[in-house]
């Protein structure tokens, strides 16, 4: 166990040093690499040609995809700065590090949100279903997620790594909350329903909703299983003031194995999941 640096003592703190990368790490980082980047390039790849419902349906989607693909080159980077410490490359991955930390929640959220309004508020689901409100709300996104970026990486050359425990565990619980609100609410409109309801228009209302409350729920899941850890991880370090190596190590892999979940999900729907393809998706 390794001792943080004190408020009062200037850090220097680079990635490899708060993360020691070990083999097992270096094991976990090339996994992420050479599964992560081709997956989300292929989904980004069916997106854009249209092969799902469509670039309009699926933006976030395919934001969340783009942001998969830099954490994954950022995989490859951090290893590559094992080798050859140099100080702008170390910058670099603690730049996109902030994609970790802020573009993977904040894109499910906005799934889980629009979901929501599907569900619960149709008519201003329709109201703000173009494609051009869609784009401005990613635009906003990606805006205040360069400046997470940044922030990330001053966090680690300028200040103490408290300043970044801190900032990621309040942004990742803050992003929890807004989901299970989400969740909440969606199984809340599912009760509703009254069971001696017919027709066809109900059946796909109901059907919709359903698979709104299963996207949610995954996604949900997935947040739960990819940032609770870390969330923990953190606010033990900054309360006993040590590094506990594996405790991180076992973040990293609930981290890894989550990001894929947003890719089955999306693969599954559109019929390319071979192992899992059905003839009723979510």
């Amino acid at each position: 166990m390794t001792n943080f640096t004190t408020p009062h003592t200037p850090a220097n703190i680079t990635l490899t040093s708060f993360w020691q990368i070990g083999i097992f790490e270096t094991f976990m980082l090339t996994f992420n690499f050479i599964s992560g980047l081709p997956t989300n390039a292929y989904v980004v790849w069916l997106i854009m040609t249209g092969t799902g419902n469509g670039v309009a349906s699926d933006f976030f989607n395919l934001n969340l995809s783009i942001c998969g693909i830099f954490v994954s080159v950022n995989a490859l980077l951090i290893l590559v700065s094992k080798w050859f410490p140099f100080q702008s490359l170390t910058a670099i991955t603690q730049f996109f590090f902030g994609l970790t930390v802020t573009g993977h929640p904040l894109f499910q959220s906005l799934m889980c949100v629009e979901r929501y309004l599907a569900v619960v508020h149709p008519v201003t689901f329709l109201k703000y279903k173009p494609l051009r409100y869609r784009v401005i709300c990613c635009t906003v996104a990606w805006i205040y997620i360069f400046g997470t970026c940044l922030l990330c990486m001053f966090s680690f050359l300028s200040f103490t790594i408290y300043m970044y425990i801190w900032f990621y565990s309040l942004q990742f619980l803050l992003f929890l909350f807004i989901q299970l609100l989400c969740l909440m609410a969606v199984i809340r409109a599912l009760k509703q329903s009254g069971p001696g309801e017919r027709g066809r228009e109900k059946e796909e209302e109901n059907l919709m909703k359903r698979r709104a409350f299963y996207i949610i729920r995954v996604t949900t899941f997935s947040l739960v299983v990819t940032y609770v850890p870390f969330i923990a991880t953190g606010l033990h370090s900054l309360a006993t003031q040590q590094f506990i190596q594996i405790l991180w190590s076992i973040s990293y892999i609930c981290f890894m194995l989550a990001g894929f979940v947003h890719l089955g999900l999306y693969l599954h729907r559109t019929g390319k999941l071979f192992c899992f393809c059905s003839k009723h998706s979510f």
